[in-house]
């Protein structure tokens, strides 16, 4: 359990962050679920590693709270994949082990940004949160564009400028997004589809007429004069240019 007492002086934005909490203990899942709703964070509370990929498959995530000891795949291993996948999301390791080589190997194998033993306060686990979402997800929107895998669009900071987009597009734009400097290798992108579907493999230059079916798009509803937001790499594959969040 929690070890201490919401304070009512302390409630906070949760500034829309939305939340995967990995615990396998379920009174503590629903604990912490209970109170960080309570300051406005959005949460997804599963039990296991396997839970969360099913998670990601349908949800865009901001930041991680995960256990270490899960059933199944580790805590250790789960945040190591999701560092590789989501460089940019924050990862929480709240967990019973308090060894220093714990804490290390959680840094600098799991990639996690804070480790935090339990019991934990909840008015510090909100802190944190809080604190590391600032980082992942500023408050400031200014020009930055939403990508929405619910209602399958890309919107930008005004209202007129909304992309209806294709499942192939949304496909590329979450490989974009999430991937370290939002380059990918065309190799990696036609691998992508491949794997959606083994009847069709995607060429390279299938892919380039969807980047430029894309790219018109965009310049449709883009201010004028604006710089096209997928640019191609010689020799690689595509850069995302565009500040894009999902949402």
């Amino acid at each position: 359990m929690l070890n201490v007492p919401l304070s009512q002086d302390h409630e906070k934005n949760g500034l829309g962050l939305r939340i995967a909490l990995v615990e396998d203990d379920r009174l503590l899942r629903e604990e912490i679920v209970e109170h960080l709703s309570a300051h406005g964070f959005d949460m997804y509370a599963v039990n296991s590693a396997a839970e969360c990929d099913d998670l990601l498959a349908r949800t865009a995530v901001d930041l991680f709270v995960i256990d270490w000891n899960l059933p199944g795949e580790s805590g250790l291993n789960l945040s190591t994949r999701i560092r590789t996948a989501l460089p940019y999301a924050g990862i929480l390791m709240m967990t019973a082990r308090v060894g220093l080589y714990d804490r290390l190997t959680s840094y600098e194998q799991g990639g996690a940004d804070i480790y935090l033993t339990k019991p934990v306060a909840p008015d510090e686990l909100v802190a944190v949160l809080l604190r590391l979402g600032l980082r992942v997800k500023p408050v400031s929107s200014d020009g930055q564009w939403s990508l929405s895998l619910r209602e399958r669009s890309l919107s930008g900071p005004k209202p007129e400028q909304k992309i209806r987009l294709t499942g192939q597009e949304i496909t590329l734009l979450v490989a974009l997004v999430q991937a370290r400097e939002h380059r990918v290798g065309w190799l990696v992108l036609c691998d992508l589809y491949s794997a959606e579907d083994d009847d069709n493999i995607m060429s390279k230059h299938a892919l380039e007429e969807m980047v430029a079916r894309l790219r018109k798009k965009f310049k449709a509803v883009a201010p004028e004069g604006a710089e096209p937001f997928i640019k191609a790499v010689r020799g690689v594959g595509y850069q995302l240019c565009a500040s894009i969040r999902m949402v």
